[in-house]
């Protein structure tokens, strides 16, 4: 203390600045360093946990809140009874201040609405503002999304990391496709010759959808899922299982498969069941149009 007491001396004899409000911003700056240095052991102690990588997430995230929040606390008393003077100067600049800061105000009291009422969470898939991927951190002022490509494309990942303001949740429309249910529609469309016994093609294909591993544990999954959001949702489903309808397209006939599945899991489902069809198309139990 007697170095730190010495040390805002000479710079307040250099500058001055009063030597007590010196003092106390090399305190500040001592406690910060101090609380970054305990993240820091965090998260190197939990990256050699012998647990999942989400939980090691979870985890370092919720150190690096308890950690923050103490360091604030202590920042506070360290100031003590010198913060009314600095409220009192606040307040004659705040007007103009406001004005400078206002966004970033704005995100601020946005991201304690989004902590609060939830409506994303890490690793929700989410689209807004016509940007879609999944959120994989959140913060004070803005979150984080890994983007990913438009439904024909497969939806997969772009690699790309995408900060959104969270003032953005007041301002955009957002859709999130896991918050209720972590299953969504999915189509896939084949086309058949007018002639083609769709019977039979449909009988078929039912198999080839009611085989399908992930197809087998959505229905039950989203059963359950249902009965959780009735209490906070008026939503209700008739059907859960895999329906193919059947349309009349110019020269062919079109058949439309819908499936519930999960949104993450999409393109590997589509996948599958096109092989599938391809591979019956070839013996000849599926004759496709063309």
């Amino acid at each position: 203390m007697h170095l730190i007491s010495d040390f805002s001396e000479y710079i307040s004899n250099i500058s001055g600045i009063d030597k007590e409000y010196i003092k106390l911003t090399i305190l500040t700056i001592f406690v910060i360093l101090i609380a970054e240095i305990i993240k820091w052991i965090a998260k190197n102690i939990y990256s050699h946990m012998p647990v999942s990588d989400k939980k090691k997430f979870f985890r370092n995230r919720k150190s690096k809140i308890i950690i923050t929040v103490i360091s604030f606390v202590v920042i506070l008393l360290i100031w003590g009874e010198k913060l009314n003077g600095i409220i009192t100067l606040v307040s004659f600049i705040s007007a103009g201040v406001t004005i400078a800061i206002r966004e970033i105000i704005f995100n601020f009291f946005a991201g304690i609405y989004i902590n609060m009422r939830k409506p994303f969470d890490v690793e929700d898939r989410v689209e807004i503002d016509e940007i879609k991927g999944d959120v994989i951190n959140t913060h004070a002022l803005s979150f984080e999304m890994l983007e990913i490509g438009e439904r024909n494309e497969g939806e997969q990942s772009t690699g790309r990391i995408v900060h959104i303001p969270n003032s953005y949740i007041f301002t955009k429309t957002l859709k999130n496709y896991t918050k209720a249910f972590k299953y969504i529609w999915d189509e896939i469309k084949i086309e058949l010759d007018l002639d083609a016994n769709i019977e039979e093609t449909k009988e078929k294909i039912y198999d080839i959808l009611f085989e399908n591993p992930e197809l087998q544990e959505t229905p039950k999954k989203m059963e359950d899922a249902v009965d959780e959001a009735i209490l906070e949702y008026r939503i209700y489903y008739n059907n859960l299982d895999p329906i193919i309808y059947t349309t009349i397209k110019d020269s062919h006939v079109e058949l439309c498969l819908r499936y519930l599945v999960h949104p993450k899991k999409a393109r590997n489902v589509q996948d599958e069941i096109t092989l599938r069809i391809l591979e019956e198309n070839k013996k000849g139990t599926i004759k496709l149009y063309g």
